[in-house]
């Protein structure tokens, strides 16, 4: 069997991006792109388009450039939005129910099934129609329901208890917003998020600007 090409994680990185241009150009009925249009509105290069695309085949034509739909469509199955990945929120405070109303994770492919806390005065209530259970009942929930993907929204001094918890319970794929980041065994998919970090970037970014 042919050994699957190995694509760095800085193009995958920029896919999200790409889907999310295009899903607006669907959404306002244009058919046809080219590279250039395309680099045009999202402020890089038409080469670097060309390059990653390639990575997964290309799916433009020389002198016509991209059918919209087509490498929406593509792109989506490259993400795996066509997967219905299942998600369960671990930590019900602030973060966990802004992130339990995100309108765009059906939009996306992934479906919130369950939230979990530790609190009693959190567990039983009602988040977007979703009972709080506690997390004692995540393996057996996650049994009955295989689900894909925790998302950890808890202090970073339970992050790594939790997080095992998580993978005990035959979840592989962990979205971690604590500030601390995980290592975990390698069969399992971790994606850091430090939302500190992006708005220090943009702290920078001003104060360069005011120089």
């Amino acid at each position: 069997m042919e050994e699957r090409k190995k694509i760095s994680m800085a193009v995958i990185r920029r896919l999200p991006r790409y889907y999310r241009y295009l899903s607006d150009l669907v959404d306002n009925d244009i058919s046809r792109i080219s590279s250039k249009e395309l680099a045009s509105k999202m402020g890089i290069t038409a080469s670097q388009i060309r390059q990653d695309l390639n990575c997964f085949g290309g799916f433009g034509q020389q002198g016509y450039g991209y059918h919209v739909d087509t490498l929406f469509s593509e792109i989506g199955k490259i993400l795996g939005t066509q997967n219905n990945f299942k998600i369960v929120i671990i930590g019900a405070g602030r973060l966990g129910r802004a992130l339990a109303h995100y309108p765009n994770f059906i939009k996306r492919g992934y479906e919130v099934t369950g939230i979990f806390d530790v609190s009693n005065t959190i567990i039983g209530s009602i988040i977007n129609g979703i009972e709080v259970m506690n997390i004692d009942y995540l393996k057996s929930f996650t049994k009955l329901n295989k689900v894909d993907i925790a998302v950890l929204t808890v202090p970073s001094s339970s992050i790594r208890d939790v997080a095992l918890l998580a993978c005990e319970a035959g979840i592989r794929g962990i979205w971690n917003f604590s500030p601390k980041e995980l290592d975990l065994p390698d069969d399992i998919v971790v994606e850091n998020v430090h939302l500190s970090d992006s708005l220090m970037v943009l702290g920078y970014s001003l104060t360069q600007k005011n120089d």
